[in-house]
């Protein structure tokens, strides 16, 4: 099994040799080049994948063509349309990769096999959907009722590396603003002024 996965399982249940090898035949390593849509909205999502390396957006179309972004995924992140992966309903999201990327990935049969077979990873799965509810629930507020400068602080604490990796408008998309209000923002926090 890969050795950062297994970091990350082990934050969650302590495997056992034989079941760390029922993880390692369970996923499937793969590769993507930058700008390789993962999932194209409309489709039916069929993979969870780790991220070993490399960034992925989540973003959703509106009805007028504009793009917003949902989430980026890095390193040591798994990433999913979850809605379309565990009903198989069409995914209302594009999921693309912004880097070349290396993932392990879960087929909806590989998934149902490793639970089956190590069922303690039952646990480490509620967790991350814990876990990613919660963040979710924290975006909304924020949403809601912080101003955009401190919508851009909270987002540069979460992913303080993404400014250098990815294109700004994809981070003002993320941020609900647009691109040249993201460049003022930017400007007032280089000089101290909120």
């Amino acid at each position: 099994m890969h050795s950062q996965l297994h970091q990350y399982i082990s934050r969650f249940v302590q495997l056992t040799e034989e079941e760390a090898q029922v993880v390692a035949d369970c996923l499937k390593w793969k590769t993507y080049p930058k700008k390789t849509v993962l999932l194209q909205a409309g489709d039916v999502c069929h993979f969870e994948a780790y991220v070993i390396k490399g960034c992925i957006r989540e973003y959703f179309t509106d009805k007028d063509g504009t793009e917003l972004t949902l989430e980026f995924a890095v390193e040591d992140w798994w990433v999913s349309d979850i809605s379309s992966f565990e009903y198989q309903t069409p995914s209302q999201m594009t999921i693309e990769a912004l880097e070349d990327c290396e993932l392990l990935v879960l087929s909806r049969e590989s998934k149902d096999e490793l639970l089956q077979r190590v069922p303690k990873l039952e646990r480490m799965f509620r967790l991350m959907i814990q876990r990613h509810l919660a963040v979710i629930q924290a975006r909304l507020l924020r949403t809601v009722s912080y101003s955009a400068m401190e919508q851009l602080e909270e987002f540069l604490k979460r992913y303080p590396t993404l400014p250098n990796r990815v294109p700004q408008q994809y981070i003002a998309s993320y941020l609900g603003i647009t691109p040249e209000f993201l460049s003022k923002l930017r400007k007032r926090q280089m000089t101290g002024k909120n």
